[in-house]
């Protein structure tokens, strides 16, 4: 009796131990299956992450199982830069070229240049209307670049030709800038620039503010004094928001003059306030032209103005047709062409 109470009662323990173990091994079992999808939890993440960027940015991104690469995370650039060195007296050489420029600019690459030493405040698009003033461009990349250099500026610079000798269009060419730079980047800066207007002092900062900002004060051929009270022609600054706000520049103005004034008059309009440098900052030199052939007065300037709040809705960035016959990225410049004559 005793040994079969005993005998009994082993077999119980051992079976006991058995369930036990059993249990041991499908626990380590169905843990590692979970804990393995756990841990790939933020690959997946990652995939989805690199999968909407590549959708949003439209460029090609491939998940890969290599090591992220990180790069030194960069301090921001001063708000004033230390490399300002104030009014500079500008030359203009005789026998200046395209490549004399460029090797002085080795660090500007398709246009573009971003400081190496911190990380720029604001991106900003230099945009420059233009036809046959090849001469007038040469001199004011010559300048502009080591300008928006020493201001610390990540930047690109565009250049947008009209093709064709038909009348001149600035404001239209403008609105193309504007266009076809943000396919190139966020900028959240635009400075509308004339070809023929050299800034003389580097603290005339090239940047955007709170309201817009007109950085022509005074000129060499004006005796450096303000043109008149409502001016806003030349160079100004405008953030991509307020630019769009106002729907850019009017496409109307044929020839020479009013599209300026437009554009202050939509600037009044949405209850914005111009803001200008101090005088002895906001200095140009004026490189002397005779009038093109093409870009005659338009005497239709002053009807036009009068239109302004009734068409600025319908007439500017969201009207803006063209036929963009290339895009070139040469190493100072983008140079944008379009034609105004023919279907898009």
């Amino acid at each position: 009796m005793g040994f079969h109470t005993t005998f009994y009662l082993s077999y119980k323990l051992r079976l006991l131990l058995l369930f036990t173990l059993c249990l041991t091994v499908v626990g380590w079992a169905t843990s590692s299956y979970f804990v393995g999808p756990i841990q790939e939890t933020p690959k997946a993440k990652d995939f989805i992450i690199n999968l909407k960027e590549a959708m949003f940015w439209g460029k090609k991104k491939t998940p890969t199982k290599e090591a992220p690469v990180r790069k030194a995370v960069l301090e921001s650039c001063p708000s004033v830069s230390p490399h300002l060195r104030g009014q500079d007296k500008l030359i203009f050489k005789p026998d200046l070229t395209l490549e004399d420029v460029q090797a002085e600019n080795p660090k500007v690459h398709r246009g573009r240049y971003h400081p190496e030493e911190c990380k720029a405040s604001q991106r900003v698009a230099i945009l420059i209307p233009h036809r046959n003033r090849e001469r007038h461009l040469m001199y004011l990349l010559e300048h502009l670049h080591p300008f928006l250099q020493r201001q610390q500026l990540e930047y690109g610079i565009y250049v947008i030709h009209q093709a064709g000798s038909k009348k001149f269009n600035r404001a239209k060419l403008l609105n193309v800038g504007y266009l076809e730079a943000i396919k190139d980047e966020i900028w959240d800066c635009f400075i509308f620039h004339d070809v023929d207007l050299v800034p003389e002092n580097d603290w005339n900062l090239y940047k955007c503010e709170a309201q817009p900002k007109h950085l022509v004060v005074g000129r060499n051929s004006t005796g450096y004094r303000l043109r008149y009270s409502g001016y806003f022609g030349g160079v100004t600054a405008l953030s991509r928001e307020q630019f769009f706000k106002v729907n850019g520049f009017s496409n109307n103005y044929w020839g020479w003059g009013g599209e300026d004034d437009d554009l202050r008059l939509r600037v009044e309009l949405h209850r914005m306030k111009i803001i200008r440098p101090m005088p002895d900052v906001g200095k140009y030199t004026m490189i002397f032209h005779t009038r093109d052939q093409g870009n005659e007065v338009n005497a239709k300037r002053m009807k036009l103005l009068h239109q302004v709040a009734r068409v600025w809705r319908t007439d500017g960035l969201n009207s803006c047709v063209y036929k963009l016959l290339s895009v070139d990225y040469n190493p100072l410049y983008i140079n944008i062409t379009v034609d105004f004559w023919s279907s898009p």
